[in-house]
């Protein structure tokens, strides 16, 4: 195999890239071009890229590791920790090990780290790697960095209530008819064609700061461009979905879904924390993972970090690893 290094996306093109992720396991939209192209483009404009790509003896794409100039001496995975929940070198499903065998390979004398974030457990990446890197003369470190909560989803919305404990099963009928007696007139409503997306987002922004303090710094201008651009992008697709609570006075709570391979995937949210005792997130997250359901949807994914409120709809968890090649 040969690996060439890259220093822009347009090397690569999007075509090329995209149906690479199309041929891997990993089909999530935070591997996707325009994800890792707009990530690149809001918070590293100014680093270098280093994307290298691998292709076979006919000159086939069948990998390629995005990486950027995090520091002098480490590269890190293009797609960021903070927002892209899974990240993974980019091959052909089958052929991970060959992939990175070459990139190793490829890395020569190289004294520089490699350094990737939210691994899947189910990686070939996180079991290959510590066995194949001692060849070259290199050390890798597999560690589990967080955890994602995910519910393998029945096909009925009756199931899955009988599937819960019971305690978890009655907190959320309970908080379901609490919010029906105290502010009958919400409604639950859903946002998925690119115009509405972007007129709801704007509507999500504001939830999301007022939420907490935290998610208002999250939610700075460089943040707010890179999700506009790239959620413009996936609805064009039909790969997100903005959910919305509302009531007469507006809505108190809302969510930003994104879609891929069977799996609906909980990506952020927002609240409003005056209307907190009516645990408006919960009753909006039962209305959403039972509109999976009744689509005929394989996964609910919670996606990174374990809040207790998803522990309530009886998710697993799954590690995510931080892998260090050096």
């Amino acid at each position: 195999m040969k690996v060439q290094a890259h220093d822009s996306f347009d090397a690569v093109g999007a075509p090329a890239w995209d149906g690479l992720v199309a041929a891997t396991r990993l089909r999530s939209p935070f591997l996707s071009w325009t994800w890792q192209h707009e990530w690149a483009r809001a918070f590293v404009p100014d680093r270098r890229l280093e994307i290298r790509a691998v292709e076979d003896d006919g000159g086939h794409l069948v990998a390629i590791l995005p990486l950027y100039e995090d520091s002098p001496g480490v590269l890190e995975m293009i797609g960021g920790a903070d927002v892209s929940d899974y990240l993974d070198l980019l091959a052909v499903e089958g052929r991970e090990e060959d992939a990175w065998a070459a990139l190793l390979q490829s890395r020569g004398t190289e004294r520089v780290a490699w350094r990737l974030h939210a691994v899947p457990a189910a990686s070939p990446t996180v079991a290959a790697l510590p066995q194949l890197a001692p060849a070259w003369g290199l050390a890798a470190s597999v560690t589990v960095e967080e955890r994602c909560p995910v519910v393998a989803l029945p096909r009925s919305w009756e199931t899955y209530l009988a599937s819960l404990s019971g305690k978890h099963r009655h907190e959320l009928q309970r908080k379901m008819r609490r919010l029906e007696r105290e502010a009958p007139e919400t409604r639950v409503s859903f946002a998925s064609d690119p115009p509405e997306v972007e007129a709801r987002l704007a509507q999500f922004l504001v939830l999301h700061r007022r939420s907490r303090v935290g998610k208002a710094r999250f939610m700075d201008d460089r943040m707010e461009g890179f999700f506009r651009r790239v959620l413009a992008a996936l609805a064009l697709r039909g790969g997100v979905r903005i959910w919305l609570l509302e009531t007469a006075a507006g809505p108190i709570a809302s969510f930003i879904t994104l879609e891929w391979d069977g799996t609906v995937g909980l990506y952020n949210s927002g609240f409003d924390p005056q209307r907190a005792s009516l645990s408006p997130g919960v009753v909006l997250l039962t209305h959403v993972v039972r509109d999976a359901i009744e689509r005929a949807k394989r996964t609910f994914d919670f996606l990174r970090g374990e809040e207790r409120y998803k522990y309530e709809f009886g998710p697993v968890p799954e590690a995510v690893y931080a892998v260090t090649i050096a």
